[in-house]
């Protein structure tokens, strides 16, 4: 099989697609997340704990001189990122989960029974037929 032809079918696979059109998904609402975090939920936050920004959150391990810059810790940083990570983790799960409640209401709608084989049912016109006699 030639490399072009096996890198189309692989390619045009219905999984392939599902992965990019998901990973452009996820980059738009990681951006919508991101903005409900930085623009909603820190500044809540920072009022509860008396108006403290998290971002400006920094330990000076070593103080500027004339020469070289301040080493800073900026754990406000990443308690940011832990709280993006976090509420972008729940809207995830609770997006998986509404889809997973869905799901089980399909599969719990009562279907149509399977009918009989072939042979019962001839059978069960014998017995009919006989009947009958």
């Amino acid at each position: 099989m030639g490399l072009y032809k096996e890198f189309k079918e692989f390619a045009v696979k219905g999984n392939v697609i599902d992965l990019a059109v998901a990973v452009i998904i996820g980059a738009a609402f990681k951006g919508i997340v991101t903005s409900l975090v930085k623009d909603v939920i820190t500044p809540v936050i920072g009022l509860a704990v008396g108006g403290v920004d998290f971002k400006n959150l920094t330990l000076v391990l070593k103080k500027a001189t004339e020469t070289t810059p301040a080493v800073t810790l900026s754990y406000g940083l990443f308690f940011q990122s832990v709280f993006d990570f976090v509420i972008l983790a729940f809207c995830i799960f609770m997006m998986v989960r509404s889809i997973n409640k869905l799901k089980r209401k399909e599969e719990e709608a009562p279907s149509a029974p399977p009918e009989p084989p072939k042979q019962e049912v001839l059978l069960e016109e014998i017995r009919d037929l006989l009947k009958e006699k």
